[in-house]
């Protein structure tokens, strides 16, 4: 047994931050938002709970690690995603200055990044993150799959 990385220790607490949306009946999409190897940041869908279609896990950890910070851009900071983020969150990503972007799970109807519009690439955006996909993307992968399954 090998020892997690930095990188799969916080995609767990986004996973976590995942299932406890999924709990609320929130689709089940976790963020962590770090800075200097500590978690400033950590939020999960809340779209239903909070009767707002911009309550993405994304968004929510960004408005509070720029809180937290005190600042509007989060220069130096990552962020750890269980999907693939939407155009919305891209945007957000994006104004925000994430530096680096980590997210489990593709979206091939949602996506922004890889699949569909590829925001990051698009001579619009202001700032392109480094993007590194498919950290525990089975695991994201599948909280989705069951949270859907139950659904139908």
């Amino acid at each position: 047994m090998t020892a997690a990385t930095p990188k799969e220790n916080f995609m767990d607490i986004a996973l976590a931050e995942a299932e406890l949306a999924g709990s609320m009946g929130e689709v089940p999409v976790g963020a962590v938002i770090v800075l200097n190897g500590e978690v400033i940041a950590h939020c999960g869908n809340r779209t239903r709970t909070d009767h707002d279609p911009t309550a993405h896990a994304e968004t929510l950890a960004i408005r509070l690690a720029a809180q937290k910070l005190g600042r509007e851009r989060l220069e130096g900071c990552d962020m750890y995603v269980t999907l693939e983020p939407c155009s919305m969150c891209a945007g957000a990503i994006s104004h925000a200055r994430i530096r680096r972007l980590y997210f489990g799970a593709r979206d091939e109807k949602g996506g922004a990044v890889i699949s569909g519009t590829r925001f990051f690439a698009s001579e619009t955006c202001h700032h392109s993150p480094e993007v590194y996909d498919g950290i525990s993307g089975d695991a994201s992968a599948r909280l989705l799959k069951e949270f859907f399954l139950n659904r139908r």
